[in-house]
């Protein structure tokens, strides 16, 4: 990497480039140097390179900005090309809905007007114009009020630049910039309140009629710049390089900032129902959505010495890292650690990246992702980090029965996985007492499920000896052993025995699919029956298979036959089911993984798992443990996958489509011109061109014609696949809603009669805590003591209500896209007038969808 890129991908860090000492001006000044001298030989190269690292690496924008000022001092030219290019990256993404490269983009025109690049009315005018778009959009006759998300997140990205310009604009323009914000202030009047109701982390079921609604993210965002204002506009958390040359900048030229348009909003529905209105408010959310709800699990005193203003930037910072740097998590450590802030903020850096793994209705990347970050820190900031997200642990511990389940699930997986980078090591003996607690107690069900999971990544003996301290959690830990084989020995039913045995000597002798299935028909099923047949077929080829994860592969692969000629319906691959369940019982990862390979050989169809799960044998399940919505998932996540992966196949032959038609008619052009022209041949004159040349031509146009045919073809038999695969979803999703609602009626009616979990009093009463009580927890946190002083008092039938309320919610969030299609058919079959509030409730919630709409 030449010295100049290294200047400007380094500035402000404590690097070998600056001689690991941070001081902006000579960081400023080094880099200025480097490359002036470079632009007249690179200044594409350096144009390109320095707009790449404002936008990746925006917590260092006011550094680039400075920069970008004293450029313009020297070479009005070269920054003039840098605000046209910034103008067309804006609109470009304002025109695709980049919602983060339309917020770093304002952030950078925001420091450019600090260093004199450009005018504050410039700035004023973009501003103006989003504010007017927003207000149209929430307009009750002008507008599309479903749409309000795109509002807000425009209202959001004029609010988010103050922290980095406001004091320059009030000093400027203050009549300009007061009319804007104004204006933000009319628009909040008119907007509706967004409510976090199915997107929370935590559900809040302890909370009785509660009074204080609180802000939401744009109203807290408002207030926040409305403590800066009286403030002002003082705040430590940005930096402010360009004052430091102030004198110099001034002399430089603004340039104009050529105007900004944008999107049109979409269509109001002909028919404006509450579910038109819905899908296009989920869409809206989908498109434009929140970066962070706050979890606030640490107490005041952690952050109290931040204006509520430098939460917000030091949130930004540490966001856009997570985003920029996601695809190389050392150096997004590295950044997250040396953000340019006077004051520490470990446990706000701790809050934001969980708030983040935790994020609803998904985070920005996959959870191993924040895991990974997460042990990143932990090495880098031994001495305290550590303690931070131990503190994190115990204090979502605390909370755990009033978590999301989706949530719940996230922290079980990521816990578990933390753990194994750290040698298990964990203070058990502080979560010793849940072994007083009930079955179904969600803090026990949580240690149950982290232990299991830390079997899965290690093995059985070594997750016992990390929990020493605490013998008695072993009762705790899932089964020791392996399979569980109906015909290991001859103790059982002597015919189903011997014909384990025949069968066993059948695979081992390399006999076909084929002759097992005739063996099958000819001999066993004739005498014996067709559960006898089942039972004996796979349970012999499991233990066959389980030897390993390719053993199991290989044995489905040559007799998956066997197995679909037994079991060609639903009732049989429920049979066939609960035979894997039974074999692995001891191991819920085989059970899984079995089930979810037969499923992907189409062995076991998605209907049937639902069927098999909501079976009464397993329903008694659903509240202490998550076994059986582990499977429910995995048959969830591969249907949608499917119907995904078709999706894009369809988008991917359209295009091809599009342009097999522009080759072949590009060809077919081309024959035509060349049979239209005259050739002389032996002096007379012949239509054509050379023969041989017309012969190539014909071929090309037929082959082209072949190939679009072909294309198009390939794209009806995708496009036929995608409609069965629709079909097939509806039925499951519906068979899922019907079962749920099955299981829950008679249940929710009663143990809660006609209420809602608002008005459930006396156990939930129980579990409430004085406010007075809240400080001498936190002592006791910060010693590592969470135990808690009252036992856990919420009835088995509640708790089975409440967790099955909450995985209806999840599954009805995680899926959404897929059910708002069959929202009607839903709510003609399922989601009736007459079903249990609280059901509908969950089920509404999960897909956004209120009262009120």
């Amino acid at each position: 990497m030449s010295s100049w890129r290294s200047l400007i991908l380094r500035i402000g860090e404590k690097s070998s480039e600056y001689g690991g000492v941070i001081d902006f001006k000579d960081h400023i000044d080094a880099c200025f140097g480097a490359v002036r001298r470079e632009l007249d030989h690179s200044e594409d190269e350096i144009l390109t390179f320095l707009l790449q690292c404002s936008e990746q690496l925006p917590h260092k924008i006011p550094l680039y900005g400075t920069l970008i000022g004293l450029l313009n001092l020297e070479n009005e030219d070269f920054v003039k090309k840098i605000v046209e290019s910034t103008q067309k990256s804006l609109q470009d993404a304002l025109d695709s809905g980049d919602c983060n490269k339309v917020r770093v983009s304002m952030r950078f025109l925001t420091v450019l007007m600090c260093s004199k690049v450009i005018q504050p009315s410039s700035l004023v005018v973009i501003f103006e114009t989003l504010l007017s778009s927003a207000a149209t959009i929430v307009d009750d006759e002008k507008g599309n009020t479903s749409w309000q998300a795109r509002a807000d997140f425009f209202i959001t990205c004029i609010l988010s630049c103050l922290p980095w310009g406001g004091s320059e604009l009030v000093e400027q323009i203050p009549e300009e910039i007061e009319r804007v914000m104004v204006g933000i202030e009319a628009y909040l009047s008119i907007r509706r309140h967004v409510s976090d109701v199915g997107l929370s982390v935590f559900e809040d079921i302890n909370k009785i009629n509660k009074l204080h609604v609180e802000q939401d993210f744009v109203e807290d965002l408002w207030s926040r710049i409305q403590d800066l204002s009286k403030n002002s506009w003082k705040l430590e958390s940005v930096p402010r390089p360009h004052l430091l040359y102030e004198a110099q900048l001034v002399a430089g030229k603004s340039h104009d900032f050529g105007p900004i348009i944008c999107q049109e909003q979409p269509d109001t529905p002909v028919e404006l129902s509450r579910l038109n209105f819905g899908s296009q408010k989920y869409e809206a959310e989908l498109k434009y959505p929140q970066r962070i709800r706050r979890l606030n699990i640490f107490s005041a005193s952690k952050t109290e010495d931040l204006q509520p203003i430098d939460r917000f930037v030091v949130e930004e910072y540490l966001l856009d890292v997570l985003f920029y740097l996601n695809g190389c998590r050392k150096e997004c450590a590295a950044c997250m650690v040396g953000l340019p802030v006077p004051f520490r903020y470990e446990y706000l850096m701790a809050e934001t990246i969980f708030s983040q793994l935790l994020l609803l209705p998904q985070p920005p990347f996959k959870p191993i992702y924040y895991t990974l970050v997460i042990i990143d820190l932990c090495k880098s900031l031994p001495g305290a980090f550590p303690a931070v997200v131990a503190g994190a642990v115990r204090a979502l511990f605390d909370r755990i029965s009033e978590l999301d389940m989706e949530c719940r699930t996230r922290l079980i997986l990521w816990f578990s996985h933390h753990l194994s980078n750290f040698q298990f090591i964990w203070p058990w003996e502080e979560w010793a007492y849940v072994l007083e607690l009930p079955k179904w107690a969600p803090q026990r069900v949580f240690v149950q499920e982290v232990l299991d999971r830390e079997v899965r990544l290690s093995y059985w003996d070594k997750v016992k000896q990390s929990i020493e301290s605490t013998p008695a959690l072993e009762e705790l830990l899932p089964p020791k052993g392996g399979p569980d084989f109906r015909y290991s020995s001859d103790d059982g039913d002597k015919t189903e025995y011997t014909l384990s045995r025949e069968l066993n000597s059948m695979v081992k002798g390399r006999k076909t699919a084929r002759d097992v299935i005739i063996w099958l028909e000819e001999s066993v099923t004739p005498i014996n029956g067709l559960d006898v047949s089942l039972r004996v077929v796979v349970q012999t080829l499991l233990d066959i298979g389980s030897k390993s994860f390719t053993h199991l592969i290989t044995v489905l692969e040559r007799y998956g036959q066997v197995i679909a000629k037994i079991c060609p319906n639903e009732e049989t691959q429920i049979m066939l089911i609960s035979e894997v369940s039974s074999f692995w019982k001891n191991s819920a990862q085989s059970t899984a993984i079995t089930i979810d390979r037969m499923m992907g050989y189409r062995l076991i169809s998605n209907l049937a798992i639902v069927k098999w799960v909501f079976s009464p044998s397993n329903i008694d399940l659903f509240h202490t443990t998550d076994r059986l919505w582990e499977i429910l998932i995995n048959a969830l996540n591969k249907t949608y996958n499917r119907i995904s992966d078709l999706r894009k196949e369809i988008s991917h032959l359209k295009k091809s489509v599009v342009k097999a038609e522009q080759i072949a008619a590009t060809a077919k052009a081309e024959l035509d011109n060349a049979e239209k022209k005259l050739m002389l041949v032996d002096g007379e004159p012949v239509v054509g061109e050379n023969p041989a040349r017309m012969k190539r031509l014909k071929s090309n146009a037929e082959k082209t014609k072949e190939n679009e045919v072909s294309t198009r073809e390939s794209l009806e038999s995708k496009e036929a696949l995608f409609a069965r695969a629709l079909e097939e979803n509806e039925a499951l999703f519906l068979s899922l809603y019907k079962n749920f609602f099955a299981v829950l009626m008679e249940r929710l009616h009663e143990t809660f009669g006609e209420k809602t979990l608002d008005h459930v009093g006396g156990d939930s009463e129980a579990m409430a805590v004085d406010e007075e009580d809240t400080s001498a927890m936190d002592t006791d946190k910060e010693n590592g003591n969470s135990k808690s002083n009252v036992g856990y008092t919420i009835g088995e039938k509640e708790q089975w209500c409440l967790s099955t309320l909450g995985y209806v919610k999840a599954f009805s969030r995680q899926y959404a896209s897929e059910i708002w299609p069959h929202m009607v058919k839903l709510e003609e079959e399922v989601v009736t007038e007459s079903v249990h509030p609280l059901f509908r409730k969950a089920v509404y919630s999960g897909l956004r969808l209120h009262g009120d709409q």
